[in-house]
């Protein structure tokens, strides 16, 4: 299974992927959240850390070695006690839920999984990402400071290390999301979210009562990773409950904590019953909890945040990619190119259902996670129906990476945007 692991993430590095939809002119984004108070949170965020790519990680990082021996790199190997890394992150991982508190459990667990001391990570907290001379400053410090490898976790801080991995040639920039890259020393990192959205997908059909599921939107149609996300929950529900629809609130930003909230009302008001969300904020989720109706959160388990809305969440583990890619610095087979990971590789998952799900659900999302896993249901198979009348794609074929992550801008044929 290790070996298997292993073979899937590196095949997966090989695919050229427009990560995060959308154009070159797309609003910035990524992720972030808020919480608990900072005692709990840190607490939180440690356990959680200690967990991130924990159980046989060791193991794992043996076979990788394995694996990876005699691979050539693009770039010189950096021996492990000279790795230095720097992270950008669009707000503050202490707030305890959401984007940035997930991708910094991955860089925890994959610090923990390589065995790299807390000099060797260097973070800067709530760098604007629409904000051209903050970006570039907070990563000249990293490169100040040491940093040979940079992580930018958010979409916005592209262009910027596109720039930057020019004039400094010996440092590796890995972006999040996004879609650019040089095939050398600067490259993007993301992952099929959609298959973790098809699951919660199922848990949400299965629990509405009025047949109205909620959608919280970072972004509109024009962004392909929203919109994925979107169809994949939508298609998700669908198979179990063709009567359902899904209602979309676009806030028109990555983290914007009132507007979040005043969407989740709006949904909740026109009779949805369940709340799901693309947005960096758990306030979705406990505006639904306030309401007395049902949610799905993303990035993080939410369930700590609205114990008593929350069905499950959709989940990453970033660890995975952090620590395969410093690992292959480290080993010199660093090769460049671009990340694409799903279910199997470990990088996306839903967290464990709650006691509030429908009856049978578990079976049923257990019965969808089989098909995606070890039948080869790729989520946007076959033709699809899209709620203008149109269809896309072809019987027997499915939608590429590129296709899914770049130039999905329609919508499955029981969303409604309100």
């Amino acid at each position: 299974m290790k070996k298997l692991l292993s073979m899937l993430v590196v095949s997966a590095m090989v695919v050229s992927l427009c990560a995060c939809g959308g154009k070159a002119g797309d609003d910035a984004g990524s992720e972030g959240q808020a919480a608990e108070s900072t005692d709990s949170k840190e607490n939180d965020a440690k356990g959680e850390a200690e967990d991130a790519g924990a159980g046989e990680a060791e193991e794992n990082v043996e076979a990788d070695k394995e694996e990876n021996a005699g691979a050539a790199g693009v770039m010189p190997a950096i021996a492990k006690e000279d790795i230095k890394i720097g992270v950008i992150h669009i707000t503050d991982p202490a707030e305890g839920s959401g984007y940035t508190y997930t991708h910094d459990l991955g860089i925890q667990g994959m610090q923990k999984n390589l065995g790299l001391d807390d000099s060797q990570i260097v973070r800067k907290n709530n760098v604007n990402d629409t904000d051209a001379t903050a970006i570039e400053n907070a990563i000249r410090e990293c490169v100040e400071d040491g940093c040979n490898v940079v992580f930018a976790t958010s979409w916005g801080f592209m262009d910027t290390c596109e720039a930057l991995a020019d004039e400094f040639p010996e440092v590796i920039f890995s972006h999040g999301t996004g879609y650019k890259s040089n095939g050398v020393n600067f490259n993007n990192y993301f992952g099929r979210i959609y298959q973790a959205r098809y699951l919660a997908g199922v848990a949400a059909g299965l629990k509405t009562q009025s047949n109205k599921l909620g959608y919280v939107a970072a972004m509109g149609q024009e962004n392909s990773e929203v919109t994925g996300g979107i169809n994949a929950f939508a298609m998700g529900a669908y198979s179990v409950n063709p009567d359902c629809e899904v209602y979309v609130k676009v806030t028109n930003s990555w983290f914007d904590p009132e507007g979040e909230t005043q969407a989740a009302q709006a949904l909740v008001d026109l009779g949805c019953d369940v709340i799901a969300q693309h947005c960096d904020t758990p306030n979705p989720q406990t505006v639904a909890e306030q309401n007395g109706v049902w949610g799905v959160g993303y990035n993080s388990d939410m369930s700590k945040d609205a114990p008593g809305a929350v069905l499950t969440s959709v989940m990453w583990d970033w660890s995975v990619y952090y620590t395969q890619a410093v690992q292959s610095v480290i080993d010199g087979t660093w090769s460049g190119e671009n990340y694409f990971g799903g279910m199997a590789d470990g990088l996306v998952d839903i967290a464990p259902l709650s006691d509030l799900c429908a009856e049978g659900t578990q079976e049923a999302v257990e019965a969808a996670r089989n098909q995606i896993v070890k039948d080869g249901f790729n989520v946007f198979d076959g033709v699809i129906e899209t709620n203008d009348g149109s269809t896309v794609g072809a019987e027997g074929s499915t939608l590429s990476d590129a296709d899914i992550t770049g130039s999905m801008n329609w919508y499955f044929k029981n969303v409604v945007v309100k």
